[in-house]
């Protein structure tokens, strides 16, 4: 669980200027060339950042109200997502469907392994203990849910889940006032690519894996890092690198965009 920051007098601490710098970003998607792909792995990455959760995964609705697996902040937790998917059954797949937040559940409780059969038994093996869900809601709307997932036993506190929830609920204000402001139709055409690309960027992930010898979740922070890089849409530097004609050779920078 993450130490209690230090006191400054007269200052914020560091705690609170990462939150702050964490929902400014969650809530900047009015940029040109703003990629929702990124935004939704930076809602993964900061979840892990600053709750004491050790994985976390979002889902979204597409057009046709189908549930798509958007991100993960590793690639085993993506298998996690994809298999609520499948199934039809998980935490994410609940808060969406109802729009309600799934308390920190342990996985082997009588409880979780009756609600959700296989999602447990492919959880426990990958070695996490308990997981929560939070919606992507803003009032009656459910657009999606984050998922966040604990190694061990111990639940994280109720004021944790309620910062989780924020993050939630920035990100989808953010979505939806990106939909807002531009034709709707035009945005769902977007999303619905968006979505679509994300077996672009798995192939990439594959491409880049085998060429480098590195895991999977390094190839991805490689070719993210050089998309920030060269700000070019994450999709199209992934088409580049599966054509061959982009090298992304290089290690990803571990420290976040402006630190």
């Amino acid at each position: 669980m993450p130490t209690e920051p230090t006191e400054h007098a007269g200052g914020p601490t560091a705690r609170e200027e990462e939150l702050a710098a964490a929902f400014v970003e969650l809530a900047d998607t009015l940029v040109a060339d703003f990629d929702i792909m990124d935004f939704l792995h930076l809602l993964t990455e900061r979840a892990v950042a600053l709750l004491p959760v050790d994985a976390a995964g979002v889902v979204l609705l597409d057009a046709r109200g189908r549930l798509v697996d958007a991100s993960a902040s590793d690639e085993r937790t993506r298998q996690l997502e994809l298999a609520q998917i499948e199934w039809e059954e998980g935490p994410c797949r609940d808060c969406t469907r109802t729009g309600s937040a799934v308390p920190y559940t342990l996985l082997d409780a009588p409880e979780a392994r009756a609600r959700w059969p296989r999602f447990t038994g492919w959880a426990l093996a990958r070695g996490f203990a308990g997981v929560a869900g939070m919606p992507l809601r803003l009032r009656e709307r459910s657009v999606g849910a984050l998922n966040v997932f604990r190694c061990c036993r111990e639940a994280p506190s109720r004021t944790e889940l309620r910062l989780g929830q924020a993050l939630a609920d920035v990100a989808t204000i953010g979505i939806l006032q990106y939909r807002t402001l531009r034709d709707q139709s035009l945005v769902d055409e977007r999303l619905e690519d968006a979505l679509g690309s994300r077996v672009v960027i798995e192939q990439a992930k594959g491409v880049l894996a085998e060429r480098l010898h590195v895991s999977l979740d390094e190839s991805f922070e490689r070719l993210r890092a050089r998309a920030r890089d060269r700000r070019v849409p994450l999709t199209d530097l992934a088409r580049a690198v599966i054509d061959g004609r982009a090298d992304v050779a290089e290690p990803a920078d571990p420290s976040p965009p402006g630190s």
